[in-house]
C-alpha cells in the first residue's frame, strides 16, 4: 500500500497509502451541501444544478464551506458523477422532486454518437478543472484535495434509464442479452473517466474517489465483471501517470465482494457502506488495503448517545489500522450541522481516550 512518494503528503493521503495514525483522519460524502444554510444561499445564485457545478465561483465557495465549519481533514470537490455523460454530449438536467433526468442511451447508434464526442469531453467539463484549481489554492496546509467520479456501472445505470431507479432493470437487461454493445459503453466509459480523474489530478487533487453507488445491485455471476474489471481498468491507468495519488473506490452494497474487490482493482482504500461490520472489515480488509467509512448517514441524523455509540465502535474497532473515518453514504439534507460539529469532535478526541 505505501509508496515512497507519500512519506511527505499530508496526513490524509499517507493515511490512504496504509500509514496507521495516533488520530483517525475523516471527511463526509456530501459535506459540502444541502445540509448547510450556507449552502442554500449560494445555490440560489445558480439558475440551476448543472450550472452550479459548472461555475467554479460557486462551486469552489461551496467545497470549502464545510471545512470552515467542521475542519474536516480533506476536502472533496463539489460536483456530480453525472458530469461525465454531460461531457459527452448527454442532456442532463435535474428536476426537484425526482433528481436527474438523462437523455437515455440504449441503441448502437446512441454510443456511437458518444464515441463521437469523446475528443471533446475534457473541453466540456473544464470548468471543474478551474474549481479544482481555485479549490487547492484555498485549502488550509494540511488540508487534502479529493476529486472524483463515478465508476462506470453507476454511471451506465444512469445513462441507461435515463434517471434514477430502485432496480436499474433496462441496465441489467442489456447488459445481459447483449454483452457486446454494454461492453461496447463500458469502454467508453472507463476511458473518459480516466481522463477526467488524471486532469482532476493535473489541476491539484491529491487523491481521487471513484463511487460505485449501485454495486450492490450486481448479483455474484456479473459482479466482477462491471463493478471490479472497469475499476481495475481506471486505476490501472491513472496510476501510470500519477502512481503516488492514491485512489479510493465506494462499491456501495458489495457485500461479501468487498475482500475480492481490494484484492482485484488494486485501489489504495475501499470505502465501506454501513452496512459492513467495523469488526469484520478490521479482520479481513484491514490487511488488504486501508478502509474508509462507515457510519450510517441516518445516524447523524439522530445524533445523541446513538450517533456516539456508533461512532465509538467504528473507531475502536478500524482506528488502529490504516483508517479514514468517513459515512457509509453521503449527509442527508435533513442532519443538524451540530450534529456534524459534535462527531468531528468525537473523533478528534479519540486517540487521547487510547492514551
Amino acid at each position: 500500500m505505501s509508496q515512497p512518494a507519500a512519506i511527505q503528503a499530508k496526513s490524509l493521503i499517507r493515511a490512504l497509502h496504509g500509514e496507521i495514525q495516533a488520530r483517525p483522519n475523516f471527511w463526509f460524502m456530501r459535506q459540502a451541501g444541502r445540509y448547510l444554510p450556507e449552502y442554500r444561499e449560494i445555490r440560489a445564485k445558480a439558475p440551476n444544478f448543472v450550472q452550479l457545478c459548472l461555475t467554479p465561483e460557486l462551486a469552489t465557495e461551496i467545497t470549502l464551506q464545510p471545512l470552515r465549519r467542521f475542519a474536516m481533514d480533506a476536502a472533496i470537490l463539489f460536483s456530480d458523477i453525472l458530469m461525465v455523460p454531460y461531457g459527452l454530449g448527454v442532456r442532463l438536467e435535474f428536476k426537484e422532486g425526482e433528481g436527474p433526468v438523462l437523455e437515455p442511451v440504449s441503441s448502437a447508434e446512441d454510443i456511437q454518437r458518444l464515441q463521437g464526442t469523446a475528443d471533446r469531453f475534457l473541453s466540456n467539463v473544464a470548468p471543474v478543472f478551474e474549481t479544482v484549481r481555485r479549490v487547492a489554492k484555498g485549502l488550509p496546509l494540511d488540508t487534502a484535495l479529493i476529486g472524483f467520479a463515478g465508476a462506470p456501472w453507476t454511471v451506465a445505470c444512469y445513462m441507461i434509464e435515463g434517471r434514477g431507479s430502485r432496480d436499474f432493470t433496462k441496465t441489467r437487461r442489456l447488459a445481459l442479452t447483449d454483452p457486446g454493445l454494454f461492453q461496447t459503453l463500458m469502454d467508453l466509459l472507463v476511458d473518459v473517466t480516466s481522463r477526467y480523474l488524471n486532469a482532476q489530478i493535473e489541476a491539484g487533487a491529491e487523491a481521487v474517489q471513484l463511487f460505485d453507488t449501485w454495486a450492490g445491485i450486481l448479483p455474484d455471476g456479473e459482479f466482477a465483471k462491471w463493478a471490479i474489471e472497469p475499476v481495475r481498468e481506471i486505476v490501472e491507468r491513472v496510476q501510470s501517470r500519477h502512481p503516488a495519488v492514491p485512489i479510493i473506490a465506494f462499491p456501495k452494497g458489495a457485500g461479501v465482494h468487498y475482500a475480492e474487490y481490494a484484492t482485484l482493482t488494486g485501489v489504495e482504500c475501499v470505502g465501506l457502506d454501513a452496512g459492513v461490520p467495523p469488526e469484520w472489515a478490521a479482520k479481513v480488509l484491514q490487511p488488504l488495503s486501508a478502509v474508509q467509512g462507515n457510519l450510517d448517514p441516518l445516524l447523524l441524523v439522530a445524533g445523541g448517545k446513538a450517533l456516539e455509540a456508533a461512532a465509538l465502535r467504528i473507531l475502536n474497532a478500524l482506528g488502529r489500522g490504516p483508517f479514514v473515518f468517513n459515512l457509509g453514504h453521503g449527509i442527508v439534507p435533513e442532519t443538524p450541522p451540530e450534529n456534524v460539529a459534535r462527531l468531528a469532535a468525537l473523533i478528534r478526541a479519540w486517540h487521547h481516550r487510547q492514551a
